[in-house]
């Protein structure tokens, strides 16, 4: 005997149903099909066209046999998806950079060419995030699957955002900077006239005696523009996107001259870790610090650009 239309149909449906469901679900199903058709045959309608009309009107019967068997047709549903994506967003935003200046810092360390260094930090930065977002799904999407009913973190009053955002234009900010760059400046001064640290009989600087009194002086003055764009952005009470782009231009003023001298071997005094470090280890430490140093120059001034251009966007 051939098979109809609805036969198929029907067993389309009940093949990714559990099986201790398809009986019942077979039975309702030709019941409502055959409800349908008479409906349309009492019309005048012949009945294959109005059997191929139902079915068409049922569509898939694989998304059919999802809703019988309360299957999900989607990775992350609604239940879950805040709170994935607040996750992946902040693994995202920590891990990623945290892995990229981990690669570039070890392969700086190992002597790699500067085309190597690049190319790997991308890469792995790369490779980090695609993992992180893969996996983070996965287990989003067993959850979703699991028999839980509820949010992983029910939603409470509590976690309702500030009524105002954080724009790092409070007055303890400005206090708290000014001090910063003030007690930073008195530093500088004392290590290129006197000496930072008493070794050996005598006051031996941190950083190299030639950066006085150019290079050190540009180094003051920025710090005090630093100080003076603290004041305004406490002044007109929030960050603004030219104020970042200020914020930027001092931050690059100050970290690609550093970088510079620290590659020339200009910015950290020698002489200092050679007789703290007595050997021949002390050139690999020397070596070793330098590099430190410069990521985290880089570091501080790439984080300080983006944190001023987020509070801008806060604000806004």
């Amino acid at each position: 005997m051939t098979a109809t239309l609805t036969d198929r149909y029907v067993h389309a449906v009940i093949r990714t149903v559990p099986e201790q469901q398809r009986e019942d679900v077979s039975a309702e199903l030709r019941a409502a099909i055959a409800d349908q058709v008479d409906a349309r045959l009492d019309t005048g309608e012949p009945r294959e066209d109005a059997e191929r009309a139902v079915l068409n009107g049922l569509g898939d019967p694989d998304k059919l046999a999802a809703g019988y068997a309360d299957r999900p047709l989607h990775l992350i549903g609604p239940r879950y998806f805040l709170e994935w994506w607040r996750l992946l967003k902040l693994l995202l935003w920590i891990v990623v950079p945290l892995a990229t200046f981990g690669i570039a810092l070890g392969q700086t360390l190992a002597g790699a060419p500067i085309g190597a260094i690049i190319g790997s930090t991308i890469g792995g930065g790369l490779s980090v995030a695609v993992h992180l977002a893969f996996w983070t799904t996965l287990v989003f999407a067993l959850v979703e699957r699991s028999d839980t009913r509820t949010p992983l973190v029910p939603w409470t009053i509590d976690r309702l955002p500030a009524e105002t955002p954080y724009t790092g234009a409070r007055f303890i900010d400005l206090i708290c900077s000014v001090i910063f760059l003030a007690v930073a400046a008195v530093a500088l001064v004392w290590d290129q006239l006197v000496g930072l640290v008493y070794l050996e009989g005598q006051w031996m600087p941190f950083l190299s005696p030639a950066l006085w009194p150019w290079w050190a002086t540009g180094l003051l003055i920025a710090m005090g523009l630093e100080a003076v764009l603290q004041l305004v952005v406490f002044l007109r009470g929030r960050w603004t996107f030219a104020l970042a782009a200020c914020n930027t231009v001092l931050n690059v003023v100050v970290a690609v001259p550093a970088i510079w001298l620290l590659s020339q071997g200009q910015l950290l005094n020698s002489a200092f870790w050679f007789t703290v470090i007595p050997g021949d280890d002390a050139a690999s430490v020397y070596g070793i610090l330098s590099v430190i140093v410069g990521f985290g120059i880089a570091g501080v001034a790439v984080w300080d650009t983006i944190d001023a251009f987020l509070k801008a966007r806060r604000a806004r």
